[in-house]
């Protein structure tokens, strides 16, 4: 078998290229240990790349920014099997005032429009906290307002599995499925955030309803696959950020884990979940790769 695993940061994103780099190093030793042959473009035209190889491949998944994901996606789904989020819903996650709008809508409490004093910008197309500003000024082209929330910052990482009906796409018994809670290390610096790792899993006195709340945003959305779900604690629970693919947080999630995240993707995309996957221990995880036990 065959697994085809993209990752566009380390080519076309030096900035974020040790963070993929590290997300691909986990996910291509998972695929090797569950007996897959892993291929993955180390050249080139993302997109070339992907239509050149993904077809030969048993599964594939792409690892891209969200503004670049669905795109990426679309051709690797005319390939092979994807066994990461849709095409469709990494498109709508993508843009994160729609996203926002939905969850609202929906009774999902999102941060609001800012009044006098300090607020979030964030860029409408963004990917995690790249661009991200508190501040005073006046958004920019491509750019939305939130009200700044001061609270705890965390993200709950989930698999969602979506089955085709004869009629309709549904989601599968055990799904959306639960991995972990993870305490994200969130900095402000020169008024620009920044993220620096975390640590998991964690326990919260609140961790029902942060489980509850990603299960709720997955649905909601209809996302496949591994999703996480940036939030902030304060007097609600605040989703502040969907991201419809791999993150950081896996790193540290797959050192902990009994389950093999391979196995758990390509269950996922046939429906086929288990009812909890297995935590030992707890570690803290930098975005470069680095891994320290507690």
């Amino acid at each position: 078998m065959k697994a085809f695993l993209a990752e566009y940061a380390i080519l076309h994103e030096p900035a974020l290229a040790k963070e993929g780099e590290a997300m691909l190093t986990v996910l291509k030793q998972s695929f090797e240990r569950c007996g897959y042959e892993v291929i993955t473009p180390m050249r080139g035209n993302f997109e070339v790349e992907i239509q050149r190889l993904a077809h030969e491949c048993d599964v594939g998944l792409i690892i891209a920014p969200d503004h670049l994901l669905s795109h990426f996606t679309k051709i690797l789904e005319e390939q092979t099997h994807n066994i990461g989020c849709g095409s469709l819903t990494a498109a709508l996650c993508a843009n994160k005032q729609k996203t926002g709008k939905i969850l609202f809508s929906h009774g999902i409490a999102v941060p609001d429009e800012p009044g006098e004093g300090l607020k979030v910008i964030k860029p409408i197309l963004g990917c995690g906290s790249i661009g991200v500003r508190l501040t005073n000024d006046e958004t920019r082209e491509g750019e939305f307002s939130q009200r700044y929330i001061d609270g705890e910052h965390v993200s709950v990482s989930l698999i969602g599995s979506r089955v085709v009906g004869e009629a309709c796409l549904y989601f599968s018994g055990n799904s959306p499925l639960p991995l972990a809670v993870n305490r994200q290390f969130i900095d402000i610096r020169d008024g620009f955030f920044s993220y620096n790792g975390g640590e998991t899993p964690i326990i919260h006195q609140r961790q029902d309803d942060l489980i509850d709340t990603g299960k709720k945003v997955i649905s909601i959305l209809g996302c496949q696959g591994y999703v996480g779900v940036d939030m902030v604690i304060a007097d609600k629970i605040y989703v502040v950020d969907v991201n419809p693919r791999i993150t950081t947080s896996l790193i540290g999630i797959a050192a902990v884990m009994e389950e093999e995240i391979a196995d758990l993707l390509v269950r996922a995309s046939k429906g086929d979940l288990p009812n909890v996957v297995h935590l030992f221990g707890h570690v803290r995880f930098q975005k470069d790769g680095r891994i320290f036990t507690k």
